[in-house]
């Protein structure tokens, strides 16, 4: 049994892609992000901008027209087809410290307002400065840190309302 995929490309056009159909590609990997593909005994250089593998969305340069690509499981199929958006029901009340380190800087204060990806902090761990974004809008609930703190990690910096 072959998986389909929905493809949706530049969201303007959709098409139904099966493993099997890869078979019929005869692609060469030219560098990590660079293929030359023949299909239908045309030449095509493929080249991946850039992945975001979470929201399985490609930015692909085709023979330098640039794409975006857009690809749905068949479980992804069926959760749109019931109305069910994944990962929009969780919400992220809390920003913890990935790994030990020291806080460099704190952008915001407790009761702030803050938009999605607007800059909450700055950590430093092995000797590379980490930004934290706003992972979220919403309002500052609390802030566990100070600058100049030394961070475990795991250890909470701060809260969400």
């Amino acid at each position: 049994m072959s998986t389909t995929y929905k493809l949706s490309v530049n969201q303007e056009n959709s098409f139904d892609f099966k493993e099997s159909d890869l078979l019929q590609l005869n692609e060469i990997q030219l560098a990590d992000s660079k293929f030359h593909v023949l299909n239908d005994n045309k030449p095509y250089l493929v080249d991946v901008v850039s992945t975001d593998l979470a929201a399985k969305k490609y930015t692909v340069k085709v023979n330098n027209s640039v794409y975006e690509v857009a690809i749905a499981n068949e479980l992804d199929q069926l959760i749109t087809a019931m109305g069910i958006e994944a990962g929009k029901t969780k919400v992220i009340n809390a920003i913890k410290a990935p790994m030990p380190g020291l806080i460099l800087e704190i952008n915001v204060s407790v009761g702030q307002e803050v938009k999605e990806n607007d800059p909450l902090l700055i950590l430093e761990a092995m000797k590379m400065e980490n930004s934290f974004l706003s992972p979220r809008d919403g309002i500052i609930k609390s802030i566990a840190v100070e600058k100049g703190n030394a961070v475990e990690k795991g250890q909470l910096l701060i809260e969400f309302e």
